[in-house]
C-alpha cells in the first residue's frame, strides 16, 4: 500500500463560484443524453431492429389483386415467341386479313405466390438481420464508451488546469509582494534600483502566465459544455486534488480485464459476426426454390364465342372464370459460379476483420501494460513530491529572510520561488497524471465505468 502524507491544498483558485458542482458521473451521463452522434447510433439500432421485422415479413407469401379493363384489337396469329422484352399476348381468333375494330375486354386476378421452402434462406435472412441488429448494438456501445472516455480526458485536463491556474494566481501574488516591498525598500536606498526593475519583469512574466493559463482553462471549460450540452455558465466542476488523498493511498482502482465486455473489442468482434453471418446469407440465396403458386381469374370481352363483335359494354363484365393451383421448382444452373464468387468476396472480407480484431486486442493489451508501467513510476514519485514541495516551501521563506538582511541578492531570490513554483506544478502534475494513467487503464480494460464512479 502507498503511504503519502500530502500537505493539503496547496493553491487556491480565486473566481469561483457557488454553483453546485458536476462530479464526473453527471458529466458523463449529460453527454449521452446530449451529444448528437449519440442520438445517431440510438437511431440506427432502432433502424437495425425495423430491419428484422423486415427479414422476418420477407417469408411472407404475395397476394396481388388485379383487374384491367381495356379496348384492344383481337387479331390473332400461330407461333410461339420467346418471353424477352415487352410482348402483349393477343387473345382473338385467325382471320385472313387484320380487323382494325375494336373490342372491349376486362380481366380481374387474385394471385398468390408462396416460397414453399428455400433450404433455410429466411432463417439466414433473419440470422444476418439480427447480426447487423447486434453491431448497432455495439456501435452504439463503442460511441458511448469513447464519448465517456472522451469527457473524462477533458475532466481531468481541466482538473489539472484549475489548479495550474492556482499556482499561477499563487505565483503572482508572490511576485505582486516581492515588487511591493522591493520598490519601497529601493526607494529607501535599502537595495538597488535595478531590484526593482527586475522584480517588475518578473511580475509582468507571471501574469502572462496568469492570462494564457486563464485561457487554456477557458478552451476546456468550452469542450465540455459542448460534449456535455450544460451551459457554460452552469459548468462548475470539484477541483480540489486534496481529495484524492484516500483514493490515493487506497489505491481503490481496479485491475479487472473485461475482455469479453470491453466495447472496444466487442465492436470489432460484432464486425466478423456481420460478415459470418452474410457468408451464410450467400450460401442460402443461391439455393432452389420449391414455390406454391395459385390463382383465381375473371375475363370479359366484347366478342362473342363466333367472333362476333357486340357492342362495347358487353365486355366491362365477367364472363368466364378460372382457377389454378400448382407447384414449381426453380434453380438458376449457373448460380453456383455466382455463390462461389461472392463467398471468396466474403471470405476475405472476414478475414480482414479478424486481423482488425487482433489488432485491437494487441493494441489494448499494450496499452494496459504501458499504463501499469506509468502507474508504478508515478506511485514512487508521489512519495518525493510532498518531500520536494515542503523543501521548496521552507527554502523560499528563508531566502525571503536572507534578502531582507542582505545576505543574497535578487537573482537567488527569484530562483528559490522559481523552484517553489515548480514544484507545486510538479504537485499538480503528478496526481492528476495518476489519475490519467488508471484512465488509462481502465480504458483499455473495459472498465471506465468503474473508473468513473470511484471518481466522482
Amino acid at each position: 500500500m502507498l503511504i503519502v502524507v500530502w500537505l493539503g491544498s496547496i493553491v487556491t483558485v480565486t473566481g469561483q463560484t457557488t454553483q453546485p458542482f458536476y462530479s464526473l458521473p453527471q458529466l458523463t451521463d449529460s453527454a449521452l443524453q446530449y451529444y448528437p452522434s449519440i442520438m445517431s447510433k440510438q437511431a440506427l439500432i432502432a433502424s437495425a431492429k425495423a430491419g428484422i421485422m423486415d427479414a422476418q415479413h420477407a417469408a411472407l407469401p404475395s397476394l396481388q389483386v388485379h383487374d384491367q379493363l381495356t379496348m384492344a384489337t383481337a387479331n390473332g396469329v400461330t407461333g410461339t415467341f420467346l418471353p424477352l422484352g415487352i410482348a402483349i399476348p393477343t387473345a382473338g381468333g385467325i382471320t385472313a386479313d387484320n380487323n382494325w375494330q375494336a373490342a372491349s375486354g376486362n380481366l380481374g386476378m387474385i394471385y398468390s405466390q408462396y416460397e414453399l421452402y428455400n433450404f433455410g434462406l429466411n432463417k439466414a435472412r433473419v440470422e444476418d438481420a439480427k447480426a447487423n441488429e447486434k453491431f448497432s448494438e455495439s456501435d452504439y456501445a463503442k460511441e458511448s464508451y469513447l464519448l465517456k472516455l472522451n469527457v473524462a480526458n477533458y475532466y481531468l485536463a481541466l482538473l489539472k488546469n484549475i489548479q495550474q491556474l492556482g499556482v499561477e494566481q499563487d505565483n503572482v501574488r508572490r511576485y505582486e509582494t516581492l515588487f511591493s516591498v522591493i520598490r519601497a525598500q529601493a526607494a529607501s536606498g535599502l537595495k538597488p534600483g535595478v531590484d526593482s526593475s527586475l522584480a517588475k519583469a518578473e511580475l509582468a512574466k507571471a501574469r502572462i502566465n496568469l492570462n494564457n493559463q486563464s485561457d487554456v482553462v477557458l478552451r476546456l471549460r468550452e469542450q465540455l459544455s459542448m460534449l456535455t450540452g450544460i451551459p457554460l455558465q452552469q459548468l462548475n466542476v470539484d477541483t480540489a486534488v486534496d481529495r484524492f488523498n484516500t483514493l490515493i493511498q487506497q489505491n481503490n482502482f481496479t485491475n479487472e480485464v473485461d475482455t469479453l465486455g470491453n466495447p472496444l473489442i466487442d465492436y470489432y468482434q460484432q464486425i466478423k459476426n456481420r460478415y459470418m453471418a452474410q457468408g451464410k446469407l450467400i450460401q442460402k440465396t443461391y439455393q432452389p426454390k420449391i414455390y406454391l403458386a395459385g390463382g383465381f381469374w375473371g375475363r370479359g370481352s366484347s366478342i362473342d364465342y363466333q367472333d362476333q363483335y357486340k357492342a362495347i359494354g358487353t365486355g366491362f363484365g365477367y364472363q368466364r372464370f378460372n382457377y389454378a393451383l400448382g407447384l414449381a421448382f426453380t434453380y438458376n444452373l449457373f448460380d453456383g459460379i455466382h455463390r462461389k464468387d461472392q463467398m471468396a468476396v466474403n471470405k476475405f472480407a472476414t478475414q480482414s476483420s479478424d486481423y482488425d480484431l487482433q489488432q485491437q486486442k494487441l493494441y489494448l493489451s499494450n496499452a494496459y501494460q504501458k499504463s501499469l508501467a506509468s502507474i508504478d513510476i508515478i506511485q514512487k514519485n508521489l512519495q518525493e513530491i510532498p518531500v520536494q514541495l515542503q523543501s521548496a516551501h521552507d527554502a523560499y521563506h528563508q531566502k525571503i529572510a536572507q534578502y531582507n538582511a542582505g545576505l543574497i541578492n535578487l537573482i537567488d531570490l527569484t530562483n528559490s520561488a522559481f523552484v517553489l513554483y515548480r514544484s507545486q506544478t510538479d504537485y499538480i502534475q503528478t496526481i492528476t497524471n495518476w489519475l490519467q494513467a488508471n484512465l488509462d487503464k481502465s480504458a483499455a480494460a473495459g472498465t471506465i465505468d468503474s473508473f468513473i464512479q470511484t471518481i466522482k
